[in-house]
């Protein structure tokens, strides 16, 4: 009983902490893309019921699968073979009707899995709408360094505003990795081109890549976040990537470039990826973001200027407490910024205390000009981030103009006697502060 009592407190308090992600999901446009070994493995099912969930939960979704080793099997099944030139497919004639034959076939049986509401069953009551169709035109590879592609396609132009109106529709688009040319051709495409093309055109929220191997760095440990420059050096240091990996690195870089604020690199191997990267804090894969224009970071002491001109009104109405530039100096390595186009909008600073497992947030400061955008609760989360490495169990703030605020983050009001001992110390009872903590 008390395991089973465990279990649901888990469940529950996953569940709660989901919500701001559920709802910050709702409406947004996520492509997704997975190569045709996720189909041939015992754990697709599960796959398809998190994407159902996804459905579900209001996410407007485009899949767009591969079909590598359903090609290659037909491939022997004939005889034949496809020739492989600086990693690039030769398709010809033959090859081709392997392509359609086995994309064909991919199609169908996601369709179908898509299609399933037995009861007791995690699809029970399930009703999803699937479309395809030509959405993606494009043209021959052409001849490269004297080798004729033949099949071999690139994407030329995606129908975005076809696409939007199934995806408004509320169906599912699922778009195999063939494109189509006005003279009627098919040609054999990439799936991570494809996606990587149909991204930008709908201007995802999300591009997602279920890969067969991770991104890892020289120790083997999963690069949590990468910028698109630090992808090419990736690309250009490391000779041993796996082909299929390098170009789906390849595509979240140009991705990123094009507009696509964030892509996914998910290995599909861990059961329930998905859903961990998507609905936790941390995620569970590599994100690759657009090069930052705006970003967050650790104060440096040329910093001390941009933070006074920036606390200096908030100073002068009594919302933050005054502070000189030397105290400021000696104390500039406890501050977080957000610099943009090279000026400072934001401020927080992070003083721990240790032994008490608590650690105050202080002189939290948003530009006028940028309030109202998320900035602050950027901040907090860089905060409670950084806290939390330092293995402090709690925050504290004291205010006299903004505990609406922090209350509406999870902070709760406390006596003084709840700060740290050298902190009560310095408490300014004619100041008259309210306390507040929040439980990391």
């Amino acid at each position: 009983m008390k395991d089973q009592a465990k279990s649901n407190a888990d469940f529950v308090d996953w569940f709660r902490r989901s919500s701001p992600y559920i709802h910050a999901h709702r409406g947004k446009v996520f492509v997704l893309s997975f190569g045709g070994e996720a189909l041939t493995d015992d754990g697709f099912a599960d796959l398809i019921h998190d994407i159902a969930l996804l459905n579900g939960l209001g996410i407007r979704l485009v899949l767009v699968p591969g079909a590598r080793p359903q090609i290659d099997s037909r491939l022997v099944e004939r005889g034949a073979e496809m020739q492989i030139v600086d990693g690039l497919r030769v398709t010809d004639a033959n090859a081709l009707t392997c392509v359609k034959e086995a994309n064909g076939a991919v199609r169908v049986e996601i369709e179908a899995l898509l299609s399933m509401g037995l009861a007791n069953s995690p699809m029970a009551g399930v009703r999803i709408r699937v479309g395809s169709g030509n959405y993606v035109a494009a043209k021959p590879l052409g001849i490269i360094d004297g080798v004729d592609y033949q099949h071999t396609g690139e994407v030329r132009r995606v129908d975005a505003e076809g696409l939007r109106q199934l995806l408004n529709g509320g169906s599912i688009a699922l778009l195999p990795a063939l494109g189509y040319s006005p003279t009627g051709e098919v040609f054999n495409l990439s799936a991570a081109d494809v996606a990587g093309a149909v991204a930008a055109a709908l201007g995802a929220d999300k591009l997602i890549f279920l890969t067969e191997s991770k991104v890892a760095d020289s120790r083997g440990r999963v690069i949590s976040s990468m910028v698109p420059r630090e992808v090419d050096r990736l690309l250009t240091r490391r000779k041993r990537i796996p082909e299929d990996l390098a170009r789906v690195l390849h595509n979240a870089a140009s991705a990123c470039r094009a507009g696509v604020n964030r892509v996914h690199v998910l290995d599909r191997h861990r059961d329930g990826i998905l859903l961990s990267e998507l609905f936790t804090r941390d995620g569970a894969g590599t994100l690759v973001t657009a090069e930052p224009y705006e970003i967050v970071r650790t104060a440096r002491i040329d910093d001390v200027g941009g933070i006074l001109e920036l606390i200096a009104p908030m100073e002068a109405t009594g919302a933050l407490v005054k502070r000189s530039r030397e105290l400021l100096e000696q104390e500039i390595d406890q501050f977080t910024v957000i610099e943009r186009d090279g000026g400072i909008i934001a401020c927080a600073a992070l003083y721990p205390f240790v032994d008490e497992g608590l650690a105050e947030l202080a002189c939290v400061a948003v530009h006028p000009e940028y309030r109202g955008a998320g900035r602050g609760d950027e901040l907090l989360t860089h905060i409670e981030a950084a806290a939390r490495q330092m293995g402090i169990g709690g925050l504290f703030v004291l205010s006299t103009r903004t505990s609406h605020w922090f209350r509406e983050r999870g902070f709760q009001n406390a006596p003084v006697d709840r700060l740290p001992r050298r902190r009560r110390d310095l408490y300014n009872w004619r100041r008259g502060s309210k306390v507040y903590i929040k439980a990391l």
